[in-house]
């Protein structure tokens, strides 16, 4: 093409790419620290303890916890997601270690609320932790997961939850009716200021195995469980977007779409359907899998990172839990 032709072309979308204060003159999508949140597992005691299959990712004792709190706030993060690790002696058929008062997650989370008034306190709503047979759920006797017994351990578990000073509960189990379920018994017990974080598009992924390994709900025998029966299909984004409106018109507070990064149709879908802030979780999973390949030289970490988690936002996402939320909010920092 000869110069003379170009010399006609008016539109050149790169003059806002030419330096970098244009670039961020011209940003669309901002990714902020306090967009993010952090999962973090507690267990009963020891000296932090490493997962394998998510690297940099520690089992915590309440004392580390709280220092680990203090350091998140640091870094800009105003948000912790808390997970128990059981101990498999304290797991049963019914999972009846997650209504005592001084169960694991509680008594972490009374510790960080007085150490950490500013913190925000996110407690997950589910069986799996405290089942010894894995499932986020009761079982009825043709071994299926019982929907509605469940769904009244969930609500005894929420009220406990805000009892303990916990600001949002987040109820993972995709047991029908349970977010109305569990606004009516908060509101009734006087615990109205609490939130729920709903995971109502969570779906049967392959990527959740890693999470599985740090709360201990993985099989011994390591075949998967099958939980098909209640989350989601990753073919359906039609039930995906059905289990949205149920649970905003039941009265979540946030709605949330889990794994993120595959599902990011369904993100932007929510988005376009509500007004309710939209969560995303990057899964274990997810995070394994960058690990991996920068542990083999085949990707960069930290801009693969920021560019996953900034994919998540424009999507449509408001909040995004995920692993590499300490990492991060430090690049965001610097």
């Amino acid at each position: 093409m000869s110069k003379g032709l170009l010399n006609d072309l008016r539109i050149r979308p790169r003059r806002l790419r030419r330096s970098e204060g244009l670039r961020q003159l011209t940003e669309e999508t901002v990714l902020r620290r306090a967009d993010l949140i952090q999962p973090v597992f507690v267990k009963e005691e020891g000296e932090p303890e490493g997962v394998e299959s998510m690297p940099e990712i520690n089992l915590l004792a309440i004392p580390d916890l709280l220092e680990e709190g203090h350091r998140l706030l640091d870094l800009g993060i105003r948000g912790m997601a808390l997970f128990p690790n059981i101990s498999p002696n304290k797991k049963d058929s019914q999972g009846s270690e997650a209504l005592k008062e001084d169960t694991l997650v509680l008594r972490a989370a009374r510790e960080l609320r007085e150490a950490l008034p500013e913190m925000l306190l996110i407690s997950d709503l589910a069986l799996d932790p405290y089942t010894d047979h894995g499932h986020d759920g009761l079982l009825a006797e043709n071994g299926s997961v019982a929907n509605d017994p469940t769904v009244e351990v969930l609500v005894e578990m929420a009220v406990l939850a805000s009892r303990a000073g916990i600001d949002v509960v987040a109820p993972s189990d995709m047991m029908d009716g349970r977010v109305g379920a569990i606004r009516q018994r908060l509101d009734e017990e006087g615990e109205q200021e609490t939130a729920i974080m709903a995971y109502s598009a969570k779906f049967a992924s392959a990527y959740y195995g890693p999470f599985r390994d740090a709360v201990g709900s993985a099989r011994k025998d390591e075949s998967p469980i099958d939980k098909r029966s209640y989350q989601l299909a990753p073919s359906n984004s039609r039930d995906a977007l059905r289990e949205l409106l149920l649970d905003e018109v039941e009265g979540a507070d946030f709605l949330m779409i889990k794994p993120a990064g595959p599902y990011l149709d369904i993100v932007r879908m929510a988005r376009e359907r509500t007004n309710l802030p939209i969560a995303a979780y990057q899964v274990s999973g997810e995070y394994a899998q960058l690990h991996a390949a920068a542990k083999n030289g085949w990707l960069d970490l930290n801009s693969c990172i920021m560019e996953s988690v900034l994919g998540i936002k424009r999507a449509g996402a408001d909040i995004i839990l995920t692993y590499f939320a300490k990492r991060a909010a430090a690049l965001l920092k610097s």
